[in-house]
C-alpha cells in the first residue's frame, strides 16, 4: 500500500511538472486580425540559401496547422537591417555581431492586433560550432517564425528534457525542431474568434521600425522587451539567447 502511494505521489508530481511545461503559451492576446481561417500569411525571404530550406520547413510545419497557410514571397527587407513591412513577416539573417542572441522575433501592434513582424538569425553564432548545425539552424527558425504568430515558449529552462517543440528551450535541438500538438492546440485557442479586417492583407500604414538593440547587457532582464510608440501602438521583441552565454 505504501508502496502504491508513493507511485501515486510520484505520478501526480510528473503531471505537474508536464501540466506546467505545456501551460498556456501564447504571447498575451496578440494575433493577426483576419476574417476567416486559415489565416493566410507571406513570409518574406531575406535569407541567404543555407537558410532557404530552414525557412520552407518552418512554413509548411506552421502551415499544418488548421489556422494557418503561411507562404514564402520574396523579401522586401535589407537582411542586415530587417525594417518590417506592413501585413507580412520579413525573415532576415546576417551577421548581426556579438549580441549574445540566435535569434530574435519582432512584431508590431495595435491593441492586440499584430500589423507586421520580422526574424532575425544571427549568423555570428551560427556559422561557428555549436551552432552552426541544421538541428539548431531548425530550431531558431521554427521558433522564432513561431513567435510571429502569437506563441511564445513552452518552457525556459534551457537544461529540462526536451518536449519535443521547437518552442522549448534546449541545449540539444536534435528534438526540438517543428512544432508539436500543443503549438497547434494554442494556435486554435488564439485563432479561434474572427476579427472584422484582416491585418496581413489590409494593413494600416507601417508602423516605425525604430527599437533598441539587444545586446549581452539585455540579458539580465530576460528574454520579452516591450516598446509603447503611443496611441496604442507597441512593438514587442523575443530573444533567443545563447544557452551557453556566449
Amino acid at each position: 500500500m505504501r508502496r502504491l502511494l508513493a507511485l501515486v505521489a510520484a505520478a501526480s508530481v510528473a503531471a505537474a511538472l508536464v501540466g506546467t511545461a505545456l501551460a498556456n503559451h501564447s504571447w498575451g492576446k496578440y494575433h493577426w486580425a483576419r476574417t476567416a481561417n486559415p489565416l493566410a500569411l507571406k513570409l518574406g525571404d531575406n535569407v541567404s540559401s543555407t537558410w532557404d530550406g530552414h525557412l520552407a520547413t518552418a512554413s509548411g510545419d506552421w502551415s499544418a496547422s488548421n489556422v494557418l497557410d503561411t507562404t514564402i514571397a520574396a523579401g522586401g527587407s535589407n537582411p542586415s537591417s530587417c525594417p518590417p513591412t506592413s501585413g507580412r513577416v520579413e525573415v532576415c539573417n546576417a551577421f548581426y555581431g556579438s549580441t549574445g542572441w540566435l535569434g530574435i522575433a519582432r512584431i508590431w501592434a495595435q491593441g492586440t492586433h499584430i500589423t507586421q513582424a520580422v526574424v532575425q538569425v544571427n549568423d555570428t553564432y551560427h556559422s561557428s560550432a555549436p551552432y552552426n548545425t541544421s538541428a539548431w539552424r531548425q530550431f531558431v527558425m521554427c521558433q522564432e517564425v513561431g513567435h510571429a504568430f502569437g506563441l511564445k515558449h513552452q518552457d525556459e529552462n534551457f537544461s529540462n528534457a526536451n518536449l519535443g517543440t521547437c518552442m522549448d528551450y534546449t541545449n540539444d535541438p536534435s528534438t526540438n525542431q517543428h512544432p508539436n500538438q500543443h503549438d497547434y492546440d494554442q494556435l486554435e485557442k488564439i485563432y479561434r474568434h474572427l476579427d472584422r479586417f484582416n491585418s496581413a492583407a489590409s494593413a494600416p500604414a507601417e508602423l516605425p521600425g525604430n527599437a533598441p538593440p539587444f545586446s549581452q547587457a539585455s540579458r539580465a532582464n530576460g528574454s520579452v522587451y516591450m516598446d509603447e510608440l503611443g496611441n496604442g501602438q507597441r512593438v514587442i521583441t523575443f530573444v533567443l539567447w545563447t544557452p551557453l552565454g556566449e
